[in-house]
């Protein structure tokens, strides 16, 4: 059962995010990773079906999470927060559209076609249509309409998500806000950084468009 719901997009700090909820809760949380390191098989065609309103089961999909952030489930936050009436959501954010977009357009977006090959049909599809579904179909090369798309998804998070369950979560924020929505003690350890623009590209050619391997 999925105690945290994360609703921020890619390249806001998800990585770290995982490490850190796995850190708290002592349980796997579900991330674009793990699905190109374990779920290659069962996630793309599953996620790909729910953006297309066939929804899977949840729990089933789910199974032996504790948490989902980064895509393709933050994108179903909606779905996924209405499923999990007790998770909280954590909506990872950058500091403003202009910090996020270099950082996308560095990796995710520059890798999203060039990957083809490696990921295959069914994955490209499913990014294809997550990026629809966050982007209101927004072309990625359109900076502008992604800007307004951009802001009118987070917007949305915050209209969709009441007060009390969503955590805005901006990237360096570390444990605090975390341990206080899940009522746990901070952690001893700093807080992780991880999957920076130049880890990325220090793994050359070894990542899906919109995520990344686990190393």
């Amino acid at each position: 059962m999925l105690r945290v719901i994360g609703a921020g997009l890619p390249r806001t700090g998800t990585m770290t995010l995982k490490n850190a909820l796995e850190t708290l809760l002592g349980a796997p949380c579900h991330h674009m990773a793990e699905v190109f390191n374990n779920r290659a098989e069962t996630d793309p065609p599953a996620f790909l079906a729910a953006a297309h309103g066939d929804f899977p089961d949840w729990d089933e999909l789910f199974a032996g999470y504790a948490a989902a952030v980064d895509w393709p489930s933050s994108a179903f936050y909606a779905e996924l927060a209405a499923h999990y009436p007790d998770a909280v959501v954590v909506l990872s954010r950058r500091d403003s559209f202009d910090t996020w977009w270099k950082s996308a357009n560095d990796t995710i977006l520059k890798d999203i076609h060039a990957a083809a090959d490696l990921v295959g049909p069914i994955w490209k599809a499913m990014i294809d249509a997550v990026w629809d579904k966050t982007f209101e179909g927004a072309p990625r090369e359109d900076r502008d309409a992604v800007e307004a798309a951009y802001h009118r998804y987070h917007d949305r998070v915050r209209e969709t998500i009441p007060a009390e369950r969503l955590i805005e979560f901006e990237t360096g924020a570390g444990w605090r806000p975390l341990c206080e929505a899940l009522d746990l003690p901070v952690p001893e350890t700093p807080f992780p950084y991880l999957n920076t623009t130049k880890d990325w590209h220090d793994r050359a050619n070894a990542v899906p468009p919109g995520g990344v391997p686990a190393e």
